[in-house]
């Protein structure tokens, strides 16, 4: 038995845990869970535990479902709730044929191949993402509303900030999870919030994303709230987004700092930005999974719409935050909390890596404010603009073969069906906009 299989059962042992759930996401994202009896642990680590894939977005037809649960043990974290007192663990969980193979539809196991691309180019991608969110009040029968609990803005306290109980609550199970919290504050929307949890490399991210996400919710409801990680839930005001901060490391030393390079960024860095800001358009359907991904992108919000790069400036879709060293990065604001991380994380490092084997030139910064520019200051600039909706980003993504190759084949297909079925129906639908606007005129 390998040492952190070993490891884990030492912690069930020491915490008395009963029960283990054993979790992984479909392609869209959304945390799947099989909970076993400890019993079962040492068969769920050898990787002897079947499911029916057939019954998961994206995975595989029914006359192919059999299919294998392989918990990572590092991953293994106690939930720090204890439901009727009987403590219950987690493992995350990677996804394998019958023959063995890992299944080419799992985005865990995604996100692992294109790292293997980076270490072979000598680099390890840290990531840093800031995943907002709004808490929304339920009805008297429990029905999620859009009502907000607060009218707070932007780092408010309480009285005006009356999710903050909750929010402490949500930092408070993260740290008993493990996370090291940075900071935690209400942000610009009313009922708005974030918290910012250390960085770590993109795999580990990944997992922290999925489990924040599922703790925030869980919290939530206890506060008799609703958290959710819709990009735009209100007309009017702000949306939700996922800022992700990003560096490559060669070794120990981070690959993007250059002491006497202009801005003090490596080409590495120049380069990694060249591709994000190359591949922007093409991996936008991946960053920005939701039609209602597209009613944050628009002008008027500070959403980052214009593909360009900057120092501080947080116009552009790029940033550079000022802290330089170990610390360098890049700031990436497209992404929405809405995304799959492990396939958002996965065209990331793709786009990034692509620009640095191509040496892809990110242009000069744009230090100005891009929102009060006019459409021909930006044409002039060559400032280039995301896809204004899920069709055109499909539609984008279908033509960029770097970031198509940043998925697999099977996950490709798959997404894109979904997501044009989703579009089609969307099409069709009658909205309350349409009856508002029409139906007392014509």
């Amino acid at each position: 038995m390998s040492t952190k299989k070993k490891d884990v059962f030492e912690a069930v042992e020491r915490h008395n845990v009963r029960f283990v759930r054993l979790q992984f996401t479909d392609i869209m994202g959304v945390v799947k869970n099989v909970a076993i009896p400890v019993s079962q642990l040492e068969k769920a680590l050898e990787g002897e535990l079947m499911f029916d894939g057939s019954s998961i977005e994206g995975f595989v037809r029914i006359e192919e479902s059999d299919m294998f649960l392989r918990p990572d043990p590092s991953t293994f974290t106690v939930f720090p709730w204890k439901p009727n007192d009987v403590t219950v663990a987690r493992l995350m969980c990677d996804v394998y044929n019958p023959d063995g193979e890992p299944f080419e539809g799992c985005p865990r196991n995604n996100l692992k191949r294109v790292i293997k691309e980076a270490e072979k180019m000598g680099f390890t991608m840290n990531v840093g993402p800031e995943a907002e969110f709004f808490l929304f009040l339920r009805d008297q029968n429990g029905s999620v509303t859009t009502k907000t609990h607060d009218q707070g803005s932007y780092f408010d306290l309480s009285p005006v900030d009356l999710g903050e109980n909750a929010r402490r609550d949500m930092v408070l199970t993260l740290e008993q999870m493990g996370f090291e919290i940075e900071a935690s504050h209400h942000e610009v929307a009313p009922g708005q919030h974030e918290i910012d949890f250390k960085h770590a490399d993109a795999l580990t991210a990944a997992d922290n994303l999925i489990t924040f996400k599922f703790i925030v919710r869980i919290i939530a409801q206890r506060h008799d709230l609703h958290a959710t990680f819709m990009p735009k839930p209100l007309f009017g005001e702000y949306g939700s987004g996922m800022h992700t901060h990003q560096s490559l490391f060669a070794g120990k030393k981070n690959a993007f700092y250059d002491p006497d390079a202009p801005y003090q960024l490596s080409e590495t860095a120049m380069h990694y930005m060249g591709g994000l800001l190359a591949h922007a358009r093409g991996m936008t359907a991946i960053t920005n999974p939701l039609i209602n991904s597209y009613k944050r992108l628009v002008p008027g919000y500070e959403a980052p719409i214009h593909i360009a790069w900057s120092e501080r400036n947080r116009s552009p879709l790029v940033r550079v935050p000022a802290r330089r060293g170990v610390g360098t990065r890049v700031e990436l604001r497209s992404p929405d909390p809405s995304c799959n991380p492990y396939l958002a994380l996965s065209v990331m490092l793709k786009a990034g890596l692509d620009g640095i084997k191509n040496k892809i030139d990110p242009g000069e910064p744009i230090n100005r404010n891009i929102f009060a520019m006019s459409e021909k200051e930006r044409e002039k600039l060559g400032i280039g603009i995301l896809p204004k909706d899920l069709k055109e980003a499909l539609d984008e993504l279908a033509k960029d073969e770097v970031i198509k190759s940043a998925l697999s084949k099977h996950i490709y297909e798959h997404f894109v069906e979904a997501k044009r079925t989703e579009w089609s129906l969307y099409q069709a639908r009658v909205h309350g906009w349409e009856i508002d606007q029409y139906i007392s005129v014509y």
